[in-house]
């Protein structure tokens, strides 16, 4: 599916806000359209966003790209493959190069990569497994395949029959309106549950492995999740099942040494109380807490499944090792 499309010389996006009952396609007419896209989760996915950013910086980087992309940027903080693709940009337009070029080639690299995640991850499944799934890794947050749904999607392809028990991921619910609307649409078997009954699906024997995609990998192996994915880490550990983070290799930030160090983002109270709700669920005085990530402790991980490898602990020397 085309969640982000440049054709004719314009941009446009899927809605992601809008799905699973409406799929609209907007057009992106500036770069201020293109932040609250971002900043709005109409465009998600670490990769989606890079891909999308870059596409945004080329087009409308104006007089000034740097403050063009100091803007951009700042749309999701704790992202780091929005400002690794906006540094791609600036490059190659300091350089001389086309930076329309330049955001298709981060596009086609990101299928490309996608690709390889998902046969990595493809490779430590079997057929008739089951899943649990949290938060929405698949093609919507990607190019195509995915992340954390990658191996999903593509083992569909090649004729695996997997049962996917997903999360709906609270409160902006990616797992349930994003996540089963992409299995819905490629055919695999799956069931919606709540967050908090991980746990229970767990006990009863149903789950073989987590899948989770990722926004950044800190040096040390640390990784920034969608909140709640370090709850389902732990309840993985204790049951003795292999939890498993899918992302590229451009999501390890080895200028960030552990998870302690990654920025959180906290979003806004509505989306708690207010979002996908016909009434408030609670009073407007009631404060809340939504920070937008949660760091999962390396120690709960068993694998970090990227583009260029499979890599086991310990990640902090590991993770190093790709780079040969």
């Amino acid at each position: 599916m085309n969640n982000i499309e440049y054709k004719n010389g314009k941009l446009y996006i899927l809605d992601q806000t809008r799905l699973p009952n409406e799929e609209v396609c907007l057009e992106m007419k500036s770069l201020e359209d293109c932040y609250h896209a971002i900043k709005l989760l109409r465009v998600r996915g670490a990769p989606a966003i890079g891909i999308f950013a870059a596409y945004s910086l080329a087009l409308f980087h104006g007089n000034n790209i740097e403050k063009a992309k100091e803007y951009l940027d700042s749309s999701r903080p704790t992202a780091v493959n929005l400002t690794w693709a906006t540094a791609r940009i600036v490059n190659a337009s300091e350089q001389g190069k086309n930076p329309i070029d330049e955001a298709i080639a981060i596009h086609n690299e990101d299928i490309e990569m996608c690709r390889k995640i998902s046969e990595y991850g493809l490779s430590l499944l079997k057929d008739g497994d089951g899943i649990l799934t949290h938060c929405n890794a698949g093609e919507l947050a990607t190019s195509k395949y995915g992340t954390g749904l990658g191996p999903l999607i593509l083992g569909k392809e090649k004729g695996y029959n997997f049962h996917v028990f997903c999360d709906e991921t609270r409160p902006l619910l990616q797992g349930a309106r994003l996540t089963s609307y992409e299995l819905e649409k490629c055919g695999t078997d799956v069931t919606l549950i709540c967050d908090n009954m991980a746990s229970l699906v767990m006990k009863k024997g149903l789950i073989n492995a987590v899948l989770v995609g990722c926004d950044r990998v800190a040096a040390n192996g640390d990784t920034a999740n969608k909140i709640g994915t370090s709850g389902a880490a732990i309840l993985a550990k204790h049951y003795g099942i292999p939890f498993y983070v899918l992302g590229p290799y451009s999501t390890v930030d080895f200028s960030t040494p552990t998870g302690d160090d990654i920025v959180i983002e906290e979003r806004d109270a509505d989306e708690i109380k207010t979002m996908f709700y016909e009434k408030p669920t609670a009073l407007p005085q009631t404060k809340c807490f939504n920070p937008a990530f949660d760091v999962t402790d390396n120690s709960l991980i068993t694998a970090i499944i990227t583009d260029k490898g499979i890599v086991y602990p310990p990640f902090d020397k590991n993770l190093k090792e790709l780079l040969k």
